[in-house]
């Protein structure tokens, strides 16, 4: 049991690293993508749906309109292939999972963004 919570602790550094964020935020992950002997990195701008599991096998689902059909992509947390994330806008919303936007269209599927009061 030691070395499996060695192991988780060392995959939770990676996890420190990425910017706090909570479902309903507007996000673009920026991982990268390696094709024979090259590497680049492709940015995923979409809204985080839900973030699942804890410790090393923490995931969170992004999804984004492209064309009028709607993508979603699952990131680990703690993945290698994941450059870095950047939250555009905060999003209001009042539950955890985020799934009744996929049957939601054009304005309906929008999210307010959280107001922040500077004191």
């Amino acid at each position: 049991m030691d070395a499996i919570k060695f192991v988780e602790e060392q995959q939770e550094n990676n996890i420190s690293k990425l910017p706090s964020f909570r479902p309903g935020d507007n996000v673009v992950v920026n991982y990268k993508i390696i094709e024979g002997t090259k590497e680049r990195i492709q940015a995923f701008r979409g809204d985080v749906l839900q973030i699942n599991g804890n410790g090393s096998t923490k995931t969170f689902t992004v999804r984004k309109m492209s064309n009028g059909v709607g993508v979603e992509r699952i990131f680990p947390m703690n993945s290698p292939i994941i450059a870095d994330i950047q939250v555009l806008k905060r999003g209001k919303v009042r539950r955890a999972k985020l799934f009744y936007l996929r049957d939601l269209v054009g304005k309906k599927a929008r999210i307010k963004e959280r107001k922040f009061i500077k004191s």
